[in-house]
C-alpha cells in the first residue's frame, strides 16, 4: 500500500509538472540562439512526442549554465512524425549547423530518434547503404547520448491510444523492433530513469548502456529533478 500511495503520488505531481510546463512552453518566446554559446561540448537536445523544444528549458538551463553551448531542434516542431522522419530532421539540422561530436540529450521518444540517428551514422561510418542514409547527411555528428525516460522497450499502455503517434511505442510496432535489435551503439547512451514511470511500465533499463537509476518516479518531472540534471551535467562533460 505504501509503494501504491508513492507512486500515485509521483505520478500526479508528474502530470501537473507537464501541464504547468506545456502552459510555459506555449507563451515562452526565447529566441533559442541564446543557448548556442558556451565553451564546453555541444549538446544537442532532442523533446518527447508533443514536447516543443520549450519543455526542456529546466535541462536546457542547467546545460547553458554549466559552459555548453545548448542548440535545440525546433524543426520538429510537436514531434509527432515517425521516428524515421524525426531522425531526418535531426540529422539535417546537424549538418545544416555543421555540428559535430555532440552529446545528445533526450526526452521519451527523442532517445529513440537519438539512437536511430546514431544507428544511422554508423551504416554510413561503414559504407553501409540503407533507407534514408544520403550521402553527408548522416556522416557521424554524435558522440554520446543522455535519454531520460525513454521506452526503449516500448510501452504496453501504447497498443490502446486513439493516436498513431502514441501506438508507434508498441512494443510489437516494427520500427521498434529493429530499434531495438541493434545493440551496437548501446555502449555510448547513458539512460537516465526512476523506480517508477506511469508512461513505461517496462522501464528504461537499455541492455549494453550506462543506466542510471534516480529516488523519484515519474515521467516528466525528472527534466527539473535535480539528481537528474546532476547526471546529465555529469555525463555531458565526460
Amino acid at each position: 500500500m505504501t509503494g501504491l500511495l508513492r507512486n500515485l503520488g509521483w505520478w500526479a505531481e508528474d502530470y501537473a509538472y507537464a501541464v504547468a510546463w506545456q502552459a510555459r512552453a506555449a507563451v515562452d518566446r526565447t529566441d533559442p540562439r541564446h543557448f548556442e554559446t558556451g565553451s564546453r561540448r555541444p549538446v544537442v537536445m532532442i523533446p518527447g512526442v508533443y514536447e516543443p523544444w520549450q519543455f526542456l528549458r529546466p535541462l536546457i538551463d542547467r546545460l547553458h549554465g554549466g559552459g555548453h553551448p545548448v542548440f535545440v531542434m525546433p524543426e520538429l516542431g510537436p514531434n509527432h512524425g515517425t521516428l524515421s522522419e524525426g531522425a531526418a530532421t535531426v540529422e539535417d539540422a546537424l549538418v545544416k549547423r555543421d555540428l559535430r561530436e555532440v552529446i545528445v540529450v533526450a526526452h521519451s521518444k527523442g532517445g529513440l530518434i537519438g539512437k536511430l540517428v546514431m544507428l544511422r551514422e554508423r551504416m554510413e561510418g561503414e559504407g553501409s547503404v540503407g533507407e534514408g542514409i544520403v550521402g553527408e547527411r548522416s556522416a557521424p555528428r554524435v558522440a554520446r547520448m543522455i535519454a531520460i525516460c525513454t521506452p526503449f522497450a516500448g510501452s504496453r499502455y501504447a497498443q490502446y491510444m486513439p493516436i498513431r503517434a502514441l501506438r508507434d511505442f508498441s512494443p510489437l510496432d516494427p520500427a521498434g523492433i529493429s530499434l531495438r535489435s541493434d545493440v551496437s551503439v548501446n555502449a555510448r547512451i547513458v539512460s537516465i530513469f526512476g523506480p517508477f514511470d506511469p508512461h513505461i511500465p517496462e522501464g528504461s533499463e537499455l541492455p549494453g548502456a550506462t543506466n542510471r537509476l534516480v529516488a523519484r518516479g515519474g515521467h516528466f518531472r525528472g527534466l527539473s529533478d535535480p539528481e537528474v540534471q546532476a547526471i546529465v551535467l555529469e555525463e555531458a562533460g565526460r
